[in-house]
């Protein structure tokens, strides 16, 4: 298997960057957030920091700014690029 220059850190630095617009957009602190989401202010500043977060964590932000859609029209689009094949034989 081969892999390009992404890192598994930067995925993350640019998923806190965009919390952190999207957080933004919507004119919240990072305290605000975290009380909306019944989280500490410390887990929305490491979700923007991009530190380790659970998926949890990350599934209820992009619920609140009603983007969990997206994500999971993207996780279907790759399920059926991997759609299983079936044997020839």
């Amino acid at each position: 298997m081969q892999f390009d220059n992404v890192r598994v850190s930067d995925v993350k630095i640019e998923m806190g960057k965009l919390v952190k617009r999207m957080r933004a957009r919507h004119d919240l602190t990072q305290d605000e957030l975290a009380k909306r989401l019944s989280l500490s202010r410390i887990t929305i500043q490491h979700v923007e920091r991009g530190s380790n977060v659970t998926m949890d964590t990350l599934l209820l932000i992009l619920q609140h700014f009603d983007e969990i859609h997206s994500f999971r029209d993207f996780i279907r689009t790759k399920m059926d690029e991997y759609e299983e094949v079936k044997s020839l034989y």
